[in-house]
């Protein structure tokens, strides 16, 4: 039988777009389809062959491969060759779009769309369209393959997830822990909730960073843990406002949320140093801490810990791929072990062992790896071009938390109506919260806080602007724009 052609060579040329890579490669291919460069029945090249013809990643070939699969271009068959689809050329012809677009008329829920009709620049929210869709659907496809899990969940379970958590903790982190100490749960609220049971946190003083996290505050609060405000400087949490009565504290040391601070190593020093002298608990919530961008790796505080039994430390796994997953860990101090899966075995909060074990996959192939590699270009892309577009319409405010993270803090002057102002820019089609919805009092700062993880980078300029109207409009009268609305803290 004569053996089946193989298109080694194809002659693209990338738009001139500030498009992202996937759309420019895809537009490429149905620009050839309409040129008669391509024919139906016709075998793409390899996408690590045509990677290395136009120069760029085999990643950005293959989500382009999947776009074009999705849009009803090419067809993938057994034996992984890509062949262009019947009737793609007529499509082509007839200018139809390669990017994935939603049906005329189709209603979905609110949260759902894949293009929102404003830009949304809610803290939080990862670039989900990031993931690798080969990668993703392998590690899922490869749990599903296996017998369907009969035991009811529990906090003893998930010991394959564990493993793989232990060993990307200890590469990215720093964190040396063994995989009997990692305790998985359904997000970052539901391990607060399992140590305020498991430390008896009840009734007594948790010293909290303001402003901070505020789901995480009013969880506290209905607990009926007296939540403390501590006032965040540049450098997060000052271990000397702390009091010896304190039975806990929170702290996002990577990252604070929301101003954006690193926590010096000598400051995290100190915290723990105090902590361990007055047998209190540091729960250290690491929600974006494997984003940095050209600064230096900080140790997390469990890092540093070296066996006080002071910090207990919550991942997540909703920055770094997504929310939905509903998937979190927590190491917390040896002598908390027991309580915290008794709490957890009793309150029957867990993850799908089949979730767990996909994402298992994820982690154990190297996908997760590549995926962080993979966004945090991306992300720094768009930081760098957003910062740069503030700094061009808004020069008077310095972004703040620019280091690491997914998201930016504008800082404005003392009496700012901030609320106001974020719901007239959200009138103007671009969503950005207050961070009036994370002070605990009155007295802490006024701004915005603007993530930047899903806004791409030809869009950057024109968001910038449009928050830099408003600002001017409603605050540079009164405050004459001054140097002194960009420092942080209170």
């Amino acid at each position: 039988m004569p053996r089946t052609r193989t298109l080694t060579t194809l002659h693209l040329a990338l738009p001139d777009t500030r498009e992202p890579l996937r759309h420019r490669i895809a537009a490429a291919v149905v620009d050839a389809l309409r040129t008669g460069q391509l024919a139906a029945g016709d075998p793409l090249p390899a996408s690590r062959t045509l990677a290395s013809d136009l120069g760029v990643s085999r990643g950005a070939v293959v989500s382009a491969y999947d776009e074009l699969a999705a849009a009803g271009y090419v067809v993938t068959r057994a034996g992984g060759s890509t062949r262009v689809a019947p009737g793609a050329v007529d499509a082509a012809r007839a200018g139809a779009d390669p990017h994935i677009t939603e049906p005329a008329g189709v209603v979905r829920p609110p949260g759902v769309l894949r293009e929102p009709a404003v830009v949304d620049l809610s803290p939080g929210y990862p670039d989900t369209t990031s993931i690798s869709a080969r990668e993703w659907r392998s590690s899922w496809r490869t749990t599903l393959f296996d017998a369907v899990p009969n035991a009811a969940p529990g906090p003893e379970l998930h010991l394959r997830l564990r493993t793989a958590l232990a060993g990307h903790l200890r590469r990215t982190r720093g964190i040396v822990a063994d995989p009997d100490e990692i305790v998985v749960v359904p997000g970052v609220l539901s391990a607060l909730r399992t140590l305020v049971a498991a430390a008896d946190l009840a009734g007594r003083t948790i010293a909290f960073e303001d402003p901070g996290y505020a789901r995480a505050r009013r969880l506290f609060e209905a607990a009926r843990v007296r939540v403390r405000p501590v006032p965040v400087d540049a450098d997060g949490l000052p271990p000397h406002l702390l009091r010896d009565s304190d039975a806990a504290v929170y702290c996002t040391p990577a990252h604070q949320y929301p101003m954006g601070g690193r926590m010096p190593v000598a400051r995290r020093a100190a915290l723990l140093a105090a902590s361990a002298s007055t047998g209190r608990l540091v729960i250290e919530d690491d929600y974006d801490g494997e984003f940095r961008y050209g600064a230096a790796v900080l140790p997390a505080l469990r890092a540093l810990d070296h066996g006080r039994d002071t910090v207990a430390y919550v991942g997540t796994a909703s920055k770094i791929v997504s929310p939905s997953l509903r998937l979190a860990w927590l190491i917390p101090p040896a002598p908390l072990l027991g309580p915290v899966r008794d709490v957890l075995a009793v309150s029957g909060e867990t993850v799908s062992e089949i979730t767990a074990d996909a994402f298992a996959r994820f982690v154990e192939t190297g996908a997760l790896t590549r995926h962080l590699a993979r966004v945090s270009r991306t992300y720094a892309a768009r930081r760098h071009a957003f910062v740069d577009a503030l700094r061009t319409h808004l020069p008077a405010v310095e972004p703040l938390g620019i280091e690491a993270g997914l998201h930016v803090a504008l800082r404005l002057p003392d009496g700012t109506d901030d609320v106001a102002l974020a719901a007239e820019i959200t009138r103007r089609g671009v969503t950005v919260p207050a961070l009036a919805n994370y002070r605990a009092s009155e007295q802490g700062p006024r701004g915005l806080l603007c993530g930047y993880a899903r806004l791409p980078e030809s869009k950057a300029d024109a968001v910038a602007r449009t928050i830099a109207d408003v600002i001017r409009g409603r605050v540079g009268a009164a405050a004459g724009m001054s140097g002194s609305c960009t420092t942080s803290g209170s």
